[in-house]
């Protein structure tokens, strides 16, 4: 088995946990917010079980103020209190030598000079580790914080996402890597024909350029998408290198994977040019027993208030009022933030006949027979299941606790992927997108071939 035909894994690095009540656990984190040593902590863990990359989420807006207990409780996915994630995992990168810094930010309320610019930075801090998490803003309350009196339209997001995308490329190809000799004997700092304007005048931006940093180790940053809706599909297809899938199912995760690829070559790429990797959640044990009992007792610190509130949140929907152990309500209309979760979680609930109560408590809470719940070996089977398939490269892997929860996955789970050589046992030393397989993007702007992709690299389909 070549290496790439091994996982790609990534893992999240914010201390709260994946679990609505994983930060109560006694094992958990004490006193979490904007706590980088727990942070740091997490990335050498994960580092010590050859993670490929830390992912760092984010939004603009401080979410579920209206819903006092939600609020209070704190949800994994609404962060009332990070850190910006460039300035976090440059910070990080400074403790850890190979595992990628994944970051979040928003072409929707960024500016292309700017962002270009931190992930560039970051990607030289870092030495090669950067990778962009392209979004378009899935919470209509962040145009609030922005001067904006309205949420964009996710087609008018869309576009402005590609332009943005484009913009930065052009600016990361600014300069040629061997564009800066600094040559003490004969006062040469530069060389003006190695570097170019680029004079992009397009519907949401005006940028002259040059980016005012040299051209980064990895050429440009690896770009992370999440492209479900058809718009996020479409533009995944003509810029993503790795695509999170949001997917309950193989099944779902095979879908995505098929449609993607399928687009890619009305854009001039191939279908190996991608990576898909959805996420899961993984609670890995010494035996079942014990891995079901931390699922039941982090359900019981969660009360049936807040788990309505929580499963309301899901749903982009006021369950307030509704029978607890009546059907959900019609939820196939459009909404303005993230549609495919909401769907996928409707239409399982349906499908088995779920109430409302039930719905929480099986397919949230997780007091139900959960899916990559388990021994080493258990997990592994349903990872390798899926990954031999070809629903994906790789997962994204949560877990309901921290630290514990990770300490889990790379001592019992690390080793049973790489004993059946499923999972790499060390890194290359070289970029992140050597580390991935990805090819090395050739400059737009300079006529030079830079750093190209290793000779003996073979694509994973």
């Amino acid at each position: 088995m070549t290496r790439s035909d091994q996982m790609i894994l990534v893992t999240n690095v914010y201390p709260v946990g994946g679990h609505i009540g994983g930060w109560r656990d006694p094992s958990a984190f004490n006193r979490i917010v904007m706590n980088l040593d727990a942070m740091t902590q997490i990335a050498r863990l994960a580092e010590r079980g050859k993670f490929h990359s830390l992912f760092l989420a984010d939004g603009n807006a401080v979410r579920q103020m209206e819903k006092r207990e939600l609020f209070e409780n704190v949800t994994p996915t609404d962060r009332p209190a990070s850190f910006e994630p460039t300035t976090a995992m440059a910070a990080i990168a400074q403790h850890t030598e190979h595992i990628g810094m994944f970051v979040t930010a928003t072409t929707t309320y960024e500016e292309p000079y700017s962002l270009a610019r931190r992930l560039s930075s970051l990607d030289h801090i870092s030495r090669g580790r950067a990778i962009w998490n392209v979004v378009t803003t899935s919470y209509p309350g962040d145009a609030a914080n922005f001067g904006s009196a309205a949420f964009p339209e996710r087609d008018d997001r869309y576009r402005r996402a590609n332009e943005f995308i484009e913009v930065c490329k052009a600016l990361w190809d600014s300069w040629a890597a061997d564009a800066f000799p600094q040559d003490k004997a004969t006062g040469r700092f530069l060389d003006a024909d190695r570097v170019r304007r680029i004079d992009h005048h397009g519907e949401f931006f005006d940028v002259q350029g040059p980016l005012n940093v040299g051209r980064s180790p990895q050429g440009h940053p690896v770009l992370f998408m999440a492209g479900q809706s058809e718009p996020g599909r479409d533009l995944a297809a003509r810029h993503a290198e790795c695509l999170f899938a949001s997917a309950r199912t193989k099944e779902q995760s095979e879908e995505l994977a098929v449609d993607v690829r399928s687009r890619m070559a009305a854009y001039g790429r191939l279908p190996t040019d991608i990576k898909i990797i959805p996420g899961v959640s993984v609670n890995v044990a010494e035996t079942k027993e014990d891995a079901r009992e931390l699922n039941k007792h982090l359900a019981s610190l969660v009360s049936p208030e807040l788990g309505f509130q929580y499963l309301s949140s899901y749903l982009h929907a006021d369950l307030t009022g509704l029978d607890p152990d009546g059907p959900l309500p019609d939820l196939t209309g459009d909404i303005a933030g993230v549609r495919s979760i909401r769907d996928q979680l409707y239409n399982e609930a349906v499908g088995r006949g779920l109430s409302i109560r039930q719905t929480w408590t099986k397919l949230i809470a997780g007091t139900g027979d959960e899916p990559f719940t388990g021994t080493a070996g258990e997990v592994a089977d349903q990872l390798q299941e899926w990954f031999e398939s070809g629903a994906c490269d790789g997962f994204m892997l949560g877990v309901p606790t921290l630290p514990r929860g990770l300490e889990r996955v790379v001592d019992l789970l690390i080793p049973e992927l790489q004993r059946r050589s499923l999972f790499h046992e060390e890194y290359t030393g070289g970029t992140l997108r050597e580390e991935l397989r990805l090819r090395a993007p050739a400059s737009r702007f300079v006529d030079v071939d830079e750093a190209p992709a290793p000779a003996d690299t073979v694509y994973a389909s």
